[in-house]
């Protein structure tokens, strides 16, 4: 009987050709540490995988690096939206025929959190809601995972309306006093601040759908939403950095990271678009 000898045709790309050395499970969890991540924190993740360099064993790695540090003693969240389980009606990127909408709406499986995968959200991401131990909340388009100490307390009872304040895993999060990590990615990533914005008063809403498993069976689900703000967050971010509100920067293998209080992230947010709609008032009475 021959032997097979497998050969991994590799072509190095650009992460490998601007990666000074590989990162690993070891060097991120000593790099995460040396940012403010301890072991019994609760904390939302936000990342880029290609940022970070070329990492041995890629977005497996990464995650268990994070539980490394984290432990089972805290929490690990990760947005696990899934944009295209929604009315395609709203859809703009790319938008879809309107004769198409009904085949749409009739024929999309339900969202079902234990097979349903994620959307543009990243293979970190990806990686993570299939961990063992790591549960998901059920919501078509803006659910959350989460593993650790107090993953129930803050997936379960994920409402379908308004998914992303206050009977949401961000709100949940803020009451438990967590953190946001901002890893190779921006403010714009950041969902915690949508959180803000359903405190603003009288914020306009919209409604969105999509299919849900209830009882066994499928239906089109409507739920109302905020109409979301997230084009101005980088200005927010940038404000509340040059307000020396607290936030830890560092490197993480080559990405820069941020780790940021997010009670009082999502307070400064608040406060900033209230300013910000009082002046838009103003300005358009003149």
């Amino acid at each position: 009987m021959g032997v097979k000898i497998w050969k991994v045709v590799w072509k190095m790309t650009e992460i490998e050709q601007n990666t000074d050395y590989p990162k690993t499970r070891g060097s991120l969890a000593e790099d995460f540490r040396n940012l403010g991540l301890k072991k019994g924190m609760t904390v939302i993740v936000h990342s880029s995988l290609k940022s970070l360099g070329w990492v041995v064993g890629g977005p497996v790695a990464v995650v268990q690096a994070l539980m490394d540090v984290l432990s089972e003693e805290g929490t690990l969240v990760m947005p696990t939206h899934t944009a295209h389980y929604s009315d395609p009606a709203g859809w703009m990127n790319p938008p879809v025929p309107e004769e198409w909408w009904p085949v749409i709406r009739e024929d999309m499986p339900a969202f079902d959190p234990a097979i349903t995968p994620t959307y543009y959200m990243g293979a970190i991401v990806e990686a993570f809601r299939t961990f063992p131990g790591v549960i998901r909340s059920n919501h078509p388009t803006e659910s959350f995972s989460a593993w650790g100490k107090n993953k129930e307390t803050i997936i379960n009872d994920h409402a379908l309306d308004f998914g992303l304040g206050e009977s949401s895993p961000i709100g949940n999060i803020y009451s438990l006093g967590g953190y946001v990590l901002l890893l190779g990615v921006g403010y714009d990533s950041n969902t915690s601040m949508h959180l803000a914005e359903h405190r603003v008063p009288n914020p306009k809403t919209e409604e969105n759908a999509g299919p849900l498993l209830v009882e066994g069976k499928r239906i089109w689900y409507t739920f109302t939403q905020i109409s979301y703000r997230e084009e101005l967050f980088e200005e927010i971010g940038k404000a509340y950095e040059e307000a020396n509100f607290p936030v830890s920067k560092g490197m993480v293998g080559q990405a820069h990271g941020r780790l940021i209080p997010q009670k009082e992230l999502v307070d400064f947010t608040l406060k900033w678009l209230i300013q910000y709609d009082e002046a838009s008032k103003t300005f358009k009475k003149a």
